[in-house]
């Protein structure tokens, strides 16, 4: 196991902070390479627990010899973040300076590439995806971030950009295990989804606002998009954002469950050596991301829900209401769309506009942004 820690822009004289990186298996840039990263949202937590368990399997899989690919760890993906709390609360989603989203806003260097590459691309699939590889990992070594969350971007794009299989482990507030991933990449993950008990596999080539999976894939896609006709462009690299339950999802029996998995996964792929375990029947199936129905509240009050995550439910019913006790007001939040209601707010008192609930419906009902804000 090598450790290194990556240097981040100091926000203010004294606090200069860093990500922590632990590598394994073969070094060289030939080797196919997997990146595990948890707690982007650093008040997302199951995935930190998980990254531990993981680093210890794979130091036990290094020692042992069984390791077919380079694999990349990084349990605490935002140092920043986990710094920021406001008297007693973790407020880890946003950065407090900017306001921005620490999982969007990720650099696409799509562009830069294609005018790099369009006159040494060649007719053999495996040279280019070599070539991109390379010219990826000397663009995000040539780039600077002005601010600590800049400088955060590129280091985590640095360590993740010339891989073959990114994994992005996250939470939501209240949940079922549930993961995003892109139509082309759902064939490869599948496995996985299995593996974890996902229970809504949610797909889009672009779901907007730039997350940290997608610009993982997005110069792959611009260079296809660009060159696909005149050369053979691999996918490159297959990305997943695992969404493990709820934030207050920590233990030790599910983050083991979960570890187990996700090595049971690689062992499948091919990365780990051993024998492939046959994957559990898949719990639903993939629907896109863009068949999500997300429910509102209309008006400010207490959230009384009358449906559990991980159920199915009916367009037309009552999934929770909303109390106003000054008004003796009770407003139902009603389904439009048939599916499985697979995450809802932890907290229990709305404010007008707020997102309550989230269903995986099957028809695309949106466009534009898809994902939560």
């Amino acid at each position: 196991m090598q450790i290194h820690d990556h240097p981040l822009v100091g926000a203010a004289l004294g606090t200069r902070r860093a990500i922590r990186s632990y590598s394994f298996g073969p070094a060289d840039d030939a080797a196919p390479k997997v990146y595990i990263q948890a707690s982007l949202h650093a008040d997302e937590l199951p995935g930190m627990v998980v990254a531990w368990m993981l680093k210890r399997r794979f130091a036990e899989l290094e020692a042992a010899g069984l390791l077919n690919a380079r694999i990349v760890l990084v349990p605490v993906a935002n140092p920043a973040g986990l710094n920021q709390h406001w008297f007693g609360t973790h407020m880890g989603r946003f950065d407090m300076q900017s306001g921005h989203d620490f999982n969007r806003r990720f650099p696409d260097p799509g562009p830069a590439l294609a005018t790099q590459l369009e006159d040494r691309l060649t007719d053999d699939a495996t040279r280019n995806a070599d070539l991109i590889r390379a010219a990826l990992r000397r663009h995000f070594a040539a780039s600077e971030g002005a601010t600590e969350l800049e400088s955060q971007r590129i280091a985590l794009m640095r360590l993740a950009c010339d891989a073959h299989l990114v994994i992005d482990l996250h939470c939501d507030w209240e949940a079922v295990a549930h993961l995003y991933t892109t139509p082309d990449a759902w064939a490869a993950i599948e496995p996985l989804a299995r593996f974890i008990g996902s229970e809504a596999q949610l797909l889009a080539d672009v779901s907007g606002g730039e997350p940290f999976d997608e610009a993982c894939t997005s110069a792959w896609r611009f260079l296809r998009d660009a060159f696909g006709a005149r050369f053979p462009i691999p996918m490159g690299v297959t990305p997943v954002t695992l969404e493990l339950r709820g934030v207050r999802d920590v233990s030790h029996e599910t983050a083991a469950h979960d570890a187990q998995a996700i090595v049971d996964y690689l062992i499948h792929a091919g990365f780990v050596a051993g024998r492939a375990t046959e994957p559990p029947a898949l719990r639903r199936p993939a629907t896109p991301l863009a068949g999500c129905e997300y429910l509102y509240a209309p008006q400010s009050g207490v959230i009384l829900h009358r449906r559990e995550v991980g159920e199915r439910v009916r367009a037309g019913e009552t999934i929770a209401d909303i109390l106003d006790p000054l008004e003796d007001r009770l407003v139902p939040l009603v389904a439009q769309t048939e599916g499985v209601l697979y995450a809802r707010h932890w907290t229990r008192f709305a404010t007008t506009g707020m997102l309550v609930a989230r269903i995986a419906g099957n028809g695309p009902a949106r466009h534009g942004e898809l994902l939560a804000k």
